[in-house]
């Protein structure tokens, strides 16, 4: 860029604007995250009778974590142009970064409570660059709401989108793609028990329960709970085992309380319109989170399951896209859902949420035998040695027969389907994950084998789709040779 053109740009921006002086409130969060290894620090030391140092630590960290928070918001600017945006922040090292209008994908609105308490919100520009990246590419942490969506409409006018007109935006209100109300987010709540929760508290009570004063396995802590009841005190003493299942209930009802919680805090109020150029997704309770997702930026979709969920006929929708969502790229568009509604949303894309019933075709056998071959010559070492490992010989061999059935149940489900826009592939029996891939967002297709497939003589196929989280693995598993090449070549025609 020459000199002339420098100038320009710099006559075109606007006058330096600050982050709302609340940033030193709302910026709290983030900061006493960022200090949590010095205040485990004043922890230990406190644990160990060193109070002074403790306090001296923790008031240290306080005292600087508060200084940077006022320096970084007073040596923040930001200047909003005709085509672009421009950050300027940091005291020593100071960076300035431009954003062009032009290459901005989404403008997010996100509301925690104190920002909603005082009229504030906070506005996050997503660029190409930034998915895929946890780096935060243009975020503006603290602004006043009416300043955040007079700079959402900017960026879209600059975009050629229009501003909705009222009678479009009333019209829009009144009739949502899909909408949760207060008895569904419940209902996905219970489905969103969380077993690392279980496993977490698990492990705490077998290492810090005896220190905590609660380890629900151990009979002493229900005989001290039943105190006031002699028969169930007796029946504790009576069988061990109730000990355990005792405290096994206990977990799994603090795994499904925590997957309420986490549900409702974050799915009430869950609303999703179709916009001029995408979809427009609304929830949370205390941080309300204002998301737009461009229909052109949308790679897949992905309807998964369960086999809980799939016997009360429920599905979650997913959207694998290049913006991001909360650093990743599938956007949950209906996180519990009949497949008629999900057939709803998609059909606002022109995408089927499933091909005719006899054009699907399953995979190899081998993936089930291939599977079996591993586990045979381990299992048949394990039956002539279990006199020599005993309990463990039994439950490795127990948990090889799971791991066999769960395998079969999987082949049996795992099947795929192509039209002519759209190949569809299902996986999984206890993640049970329909993938809905058009032709046209095909990067690259892939034919993986390994020396024991080739034994079976069976390859996967593997589709590369840009964009994406953990779910968005799209392949075809199990695929005889000449098949799979054949269907790379239909896909690539």
């Amino acid at each position: 860029m020459n000199v002339a053109n420098l100038s320009a740009s710099q006559d075109s921006l606007g006058p330096p604007e600050r982050l709302h002086p609340l940033y030193l409130l709302t910026g709290l969060g983030q900061t006493i995250k960022g200090a949590w290894g010095l205040l485990a620090g004043g922890a230990v030391l406190a644990s160990q009778g060193r109070w002074w140092l403790a306090i001296l630590l923790v008031v240290g960290s306080a005292v600087f974590s508060l200084v940077s928070l006022f320096v970084r918001w007073l040596k923040l600017e930001y200047r909003v142009g005709a085509h672009e945006l421009r950050i300027d922040s940091g005291w020593l090292s100071r960076t300035s970064r431009a954003i062009p209008f032009d290459r901005v994908t989404d403008v997010d609105l996100e509301q925690g409570p104190i920002h909603r308490l005082f009229g504030l919100a906070r506005v996050k520009l997503e660029t190409g660059a930034s998915a895929g990246s946890k780096e935060e590419e243009g975020v503006l942490h603290t602004i006043s709401l009416e300043r955040a969506e007079a700079l959402r409409e900017h960026v879209r006018a600059r975009k050629g989108i229009a501003p909705a007109s009222a009678a479009a935006m009333v019209e829009t209100e009144s009739r949502p793609v899909f909408a949760m109300d207060t008895r569904r987010v419940l209902i996905a709540g219970l489905f969103n028990f969380s077993l690392a929760v279980i496993a977490g508290l698990f492990g705490i009570t077998q290492t810090m329960g005896d220190a905590l004063g609660f380890d629900p396995f151990e009979r002493q802590f229900w005989i001290d709970l039943l105190a006031q009841s002699e028969p169930l005190q007796q029946l504790v003493l009576a069988h061990r085992i109730i000990a355990a299942v005792g405290g096994t209930l206990v977990l799994v009802v603090i795994g499904i309380g925590t997957g309420l919680f986490r549900t409702v805090l974050r799915e009430h109020g869950f609303r999703l319109d179709r916009t001029e150029t995408g979809f427009r997704r609304r929830r949370g309770l205390l941080t309300l989170t204002d998301v737009s997702i461009p229909v052109k930026r949308v790679q897949a979709a992905i309807l998964a399951t369960g086999p809980i969920r799939r016997t009360f006929g429920w599905r979650e929708l997913k959207l694998q896209s290049l913006a991001q969502d909360g650093g990743q790229g599938d956007h949950v568009v209906a996180p519990l859902a009949r497949e008629p509604e999900a057939a709803d949303i998609l059909a606002s894309l022109d995408w089927p949420v499933a091909p005719p019933a006899d054009t699907w075709r399953p995979v190899s056998r081998a993936f089930f035998t291939s599977f079996i071959g591993t586990l045979v010559p381990a299992a048949l070492l394990t039956i002539v040695a279990i006199p020599f490992l005993g309990p463990v010989g039994l439950l490795w061999l127990a948990g090889a027969g799971l791991a066999i059935a769960m395998r079969w149940l999987d082949w049996k489900r795992a099947r795929y389907a192509l039209d002519r826009n759209t190949l569809y592939v299902e996986r999984g029996w206890w993640r049970h994950r329909r993938n809905i891939v058009p032709r046209t967002r095909i990067q690259s297709i892939d034919l993986a084998e390994s020396w024991w497939s080739r034994l079976f003589g069976i390859c996967t196929l593997r589709l590369g789709i840009a964009g994406g989280g953990g779910f968005s693995d799209h392949h075809v598993p199990a695929l005889p040779r000449a098949e799979a090449e054949a269907l790379r070549a239909e896909l690539l025609s």
